[in-house]
């Protein structure tokens, strides 16, 4: 028996109206949500930078410069800001707006913020499947621009084919904590703001950290984005990895679809829900917080 083919409904990267649309699809789980990703063809090797790093290391103007740069170089940039605070509060989407408000009317240039959810590292399963629509519209790069430097961040790993850590000199003092899951995502380590005090014994530090910790070496590459310094170099890097190939793939789409999988798996399980049950186990006898997860959800 022949395999059904999905209609594959084309979004087109240069009606924003229709891009913006389907991204609302999907964030908000709207009816055809499931059957829009079902049918989404990749029909360009589409680039996804993820940026992460502290707040005040200077992302949003970096991502401003390097879309400036990617611009200049013909391609069409697509840019999802994840919000690391609840849906109601706009503060960090206002910022993000504002930072970036000079691309906001280009025609090769679309950006979109997203809440994150509660996602610990910044990352939902919503954010990798409006990257997908975003690869689907044709874009030739698209950033994930996230906040945060720990563990958790490693999540951005299975999202991203050239992941860049941003820091600045001021992090000296915590360069020996940062977390080895960091070393494993960053592909570069951008230190931005490097015109400040301290800035190129921070890079040696870094590098020296980076070649005891990796067998292969990682770019530190210094940039000062507010005035245009070190953007050549990160967009090289960004172009260059791109022609490499990405030999992490397996890798990365293993993690996508294990985020897809948990939040299939957790779609059903209402957290007020869950709250009240567990409030009425807790006054049996005998409860047990193991084997009230094991059987849950319980039989309706």
């Amino acid at each position: 028996m022949a395999a059904t083919k999905h209609h594959s409904p084309v979004i087109d990267s240069s009606d924003f109206r229709q891009v913006a649309r389907a991204l609302t699809i999907v964030e908000n789980s709207l009816a055809g949500a499931d059957e829009l990703l079902k049918s989404l063809q990749f029909k360009k090797d589409t680039t996804i930078i993820g940026i992460t790093g502290p707040p005040g290391a200077g992302k949003s103007t970096l991502v401003n410069a390097i879309i400036n740069n990617l611009l200049q170089q013909g391609s069409k940039v697509a840019v999802l800001a994840i919000d690391p605070t609840s849906p109601f509060n706009f503060g960090s989407l206002l910022g993000d707006r504002i930072r970036m408000a000079s691309h906001f009317n280009h025609p090769d240039v679309f950006i979109r913020s997203l809440a994150t959810r509660g996602s610990l590292g910044g990352l939902s399963a919503k954010t990798i499947e409006m990257t997908d629509i975003l690869r689907s519209a044709g874009f030739d790069h698209i950033i994930v621009e996230t906040v945060g430097v720990g563990q958790s961040e490693v999540e951005i790993a299975g999202l991203a084919d050239v992941t860049l850590v941003v820091l600045v000199p001021e992090a000296g003092d915590e360069i020996q904590n940062i977390k080895s899951g960091l070393m494993e995502i960053a592909d570069a380590f951008i230190i931005n703001k490097a015109d400040r005090a301290d800035a190129d014994l921070f890079a040696n530090n870094l590098r020296k950290i980076v070649h005891q910790s990796k067998a292969t070496e990682i770019p530190v590459i210094k940039t000062i984005a507010s005035q245009n310094v070190g953007i050549d170099e990160v967009a090289e890097f960004i172009i260059a990895s791109k022609k490499s190939g990405n030999n992490r793939k397996s890798m990365l789409l293993s993690e996508k679809a294990y985020r897809l999988i948990q939040q299939k798996r957790m779609q059903h399980i209402n957290k007020q829900q869950l709250h009240q049950q567990l409030t009425a186990a807790l006054t049996e006898d005998g409860f047990n917080l193991y084997a009230f997860v094991d059987e849950y959800p319980p039989a309706p």
